[in-house]
């Protein structure tokens, strides 16, 4: 439990520090940190305009993709605590319920009979099929080398600082994870949230129609997505001796870094060519192979 309120916790600062640190990056002051989460309750206060296209599974689809990611965060442990739901195969679980919350995003996209939302719903789905094989790809590697199947296993017994190999290994892991956080949250350099041009805008155009408290539940679960892969991370760099309080302190950190990495990144770095977006996207599987093959050599098979 201590895991879930640590995640809507720094979820209520998250998007705050990312945009602070953009602002100041860009010779700006910047709003306070706590500015998004004021704007999220002023948008869930509003009423909730319908189109009259629209159906049952748009008027849903909110609703839907906000309860998948919470659900999939009570499958993510703090380390040597377990997850609320806990069990062997739980890692597909977690992707798959993700995938499901997204599936309705992109159906009710459809819904609305925009060719724009059509658009980017295409491209939605496109980039969260190319970037599925290297989450698989790298947790399986892990699961292979622990012999276990749920992440609180996985995690509890991968995770080993007196190996060189293994710090490679969990280095180059915490970089795929962020990439596929990034690629998730539809940010740079797949998509910029800023943008204001429908036919390069991908999950931004898919909620031009949401309003109310559907756009303001929307736009809370991409900070507790942040926050969710985040504690992927967490858990790379927590060892089971370490104390709860240095692991609150290790939280906390990696999670202020992620928020001021996101910033930077989206500061200086440009936003792809929609051509270029499934090669880049493709090169993380390629590294997470390189996981994979960095743990065979750590088990002797090759």
């Amino acid at each position: 439990m201590l895991g879930i309120v640590l995640i809507f916790i720094a979820s209520l600062f998250f998007v705050g520090i990312l945009n602070l640190t953009k602002s100041i990056a860009s010779g700006r002051k910047g709003a306070n940190i706590l500015q998004p989460i004021r704007d999220i309750l002023r948008t869930l206060k509003k009423e909730t305009i319908y189109g009259h296209t629209t159906s049952i599974v748009f008027k849903i689809a909110p609703s839907i993709y906000f309860t998948s990611i919470v659900t999939a965060i009570l499958v993510v442990p703090f380390h040597n605590q377990q997850a609320v739901i806990s069990f062997d195969g739980d890692f597909v679980f977690f992707a798959y319920i993700l995938a499901l919350g997204k599936f309705f995003m992109i159906i009710s996209a459809l819904d609305t009979g925009s060719p724009f939302e059509g658009m980017g719903a295409n491209r939605e789905a496109l980039y969260s099929m190319l970037v599925e094989p290297a989450f698989f790809i790298l947790i399986g590697s892990f699961a292979m080398f622990t012999g276990k199947t749920s992440f609180y296993q996985i995690f509890f017994d991968f995770i080993n600082f007196n190996n060189a190999t293994t710090i490679f290994l969990i280095l180059l892991a915490a970089y795929i994870i962020i990439q596929i956080m990034m690629i998730e949250n539809s940010r740079l350099p797949i998509d910029d949230p800023n943008t204001h041009l429908e036919l390069t805008m991908v999950h931004e155009v898919m909620i031009l129609d949401n309003s109310g408290f559907d756009l303001g539940i929307l736009l809370y679960a991409s900070s507790l997505k942040f926050v969710m892969f985040g504690m992927l991370i967490v858990n790379l760099f927590i060892e089971s001796q370490m104390s709860i309080w240095l692991q609150i302190a290790i939280f906390a950190g990696i999670q202020f870094g992620l928020a001021i990495t996101v910033g930077l990144l989206e500061s200086f770095r440009a936003r792809e060519r929609m051509k270029k977006n499934p090669n880049f996207i493709f090169t993380l599987t390629v590294l997470a192979i390189m996981v994979f093959f960095g743990v065979l050599l750590m088990m002797n098979k090759i």
